[in-house]
């Protein structure tokens, strides 16, 4: 059984969904400490020909607290309007806009506030519009030691979901051993991107942006031609 581990990111890049393609289970760590340079409450979309950010306000907090114990600010409220209005602005003439934006849009005016909550519904909201068959979990649900770091805490949850293969984002590549993996009687693989590139109106491609980018300008069969277009090292 394949699993992957990663953070809730907000509209994630299409190695993302890749990953959760590659698998039978996907767990999302809603009990790690929010990290402030991350992708979990920001993301990059096409703007006039640049990248630009959208970003979810945080309540101001502890940097120390869990991801599932922060929340939005209040301004989101206001905030989410100009989010709206923002991708509805740098994509109207994309040519797949009237199919991507209900979903973006739901995902967007999902009322509730705890921020691990708001990014776990538009995962499950896209994994569903992208067909993609990997069971979600939450990773405070999975029986293992979660007082465990890095490597260690990975391999606890991979043996307490029975998991055999474990498939982590290119990334991690210097990070994680295949042969402490294999030691405890796991395979490790990561998975590499392969060269992805779609017109982006008139521009200059810019690539890894938000799935947001990708969904505009690729049909539904377009993208899961996508999500296969990786290998596993």
């Amino acid at each position: 059984m394949r699993l992957a581990i990663m953070q809730p990111y907000l509209f994630p890049y299409i190695g993302y969904f890749q990953l959760m393609n590659a698998v039978d289970k996907f767990v999302v760590y809603d009990n790690i400490e929010y990290t402030k340079k991350g992708w979990i409450n920001r993301n990059r979309i096409l703007v006039n020909g640049k990248d630009q950010y959208i970003t979810l306000p945080l309540r101001k907090d502890s940097d120390f607290l869990q991801i599932k114990d922060r929340y939005l600010a209040e301004s989101w409220t206001e905030d989410k309007k100009k989010m709206r209005n923002r991708i509805i602005e740098s994509y109207r003439k994309a040519p797949f806009f009237n199919e991507a934006f209900p979903i973006i849009d739901d995902c967007i005016l999902f009322e509730d506030g705890n921020l691990f909550n708001f990014i776990h519904h538009s995962i499950r909201m896209l994994k569903g519009h992208f067909g993609l068959a990997a069971e979600i979990i939450t990773a405070s649900s999975v029986p293992a030691d979660h007082e465990l770091k890095a490597e260690q805490k990975v391999v606890s949850i991979c043996k307490a979901i029975k998991a055999t293969i474990y498939i982590n984002a290119i990334g991690g590549l210097e990070l994680y051993s295949k042969e402490h993996f294999a030691n405890e009687g796991l395979e490790l693989c990561f998975l590499k991107t392969n060269q992805i590139e779609y017109k982006q109106f008139d521009n200059n491609f810019i690539p890894f942006l938000s799935i947001v980018d990708v969904m505009m300008f690729n049909s539904k069969e377009n993208i899961s031609a996508m999500l296969n277009q990786y290998s596993l090292i």
